[in-house]
């Protein structure tokens, strides 16, 4: 066991899964962003906000899972 390649081990891990937490945010932003604009373009109520916010926290949980298991 080296242990000069542990912590550069666990802070690739934190780049990693920080780097998760912002795709998710940013793609979870996108769609409530998406569906409000477009909820204020076609002057409706909020049924695009609503579906594109959880349709892209699906499409965010998806990209997390697709990643998780990836191999390294």
């Amino acid at each position: 066991m080296n242990l000069q390649n542990e912590p550069k081990k666990s802070l690739a891990n934190y780049a990693r899964y920080s780097g998760m937490a912002f795709q998710m945010a940013a793609i979870i932003f996108a769609g409530a962003f998406g569906g409000l604009k477009l909820d204020q373009w076609l002057k409706t109520k909020p049924a695009f906000t609503i579906t594109l916010s959880v349709g892209s926290v699906f499409l965010a949980i998806f990209y997390v899972t697709r990643d998780l298991l990836k191999k390294k």
